[in-house]
């Protein structure tokens, strides 16, 4: 998970965990890059907004470095009205909530796309 306001990153961790899964939070872009080139991941849920390095420019380094991690990621956002985000979200065809969200929110998705990759991975 690449959040870097605590308060969401702790629920979202929470909530997921309670589901079985291992979570790894990064506070930004830069920060999941490395963990990603120390671990494989089935799901990166990151948020657009971060410092450093931003969801989108996380997307394109996985996109160019590791180019079967980008059916794993989900956005989370609080500017989906925002005409660059927009387009990018449009572009990549990628799910995604928007801010605020809730706990049944957040399992459904992660669930949904889990789900998607096992069959990929099955088929």
């Amino acid at each position: 998970m690449v959040e870097d306001e605590p308060g969401i990153a702790k629920v979202c961790a929470r909530t997921l965990s309670a589901e079985g899964l291992e979570v790894d939070i990064a506070v930004n872009g830069k920060v999941a890059l490395d963990m990603w080139r120390e671990k494989s991941y089935d799901l990166c849920l990151t948020d657009i907004r971060t410092p450093e390095m931003n969801g989108i420019e996380l997307y394109q380094h996985l996109e160019s470095e590791f180019p079967e991690a980008v059916n794993k990621v989900t956005f989370t956002t609080g500017d989906v009205r925002n005409s660059n985000i927009k387009e990018f979200l449009e572009r990549t065809n990628r799910p995604y909530l928007s801010k605020p969200f809730t706990p049944d929110e957040i399992r459904a998705i992660v669930k949904t796309v889990m789900g998607a990759n096992q069959m990929s991975r099955a088929g």
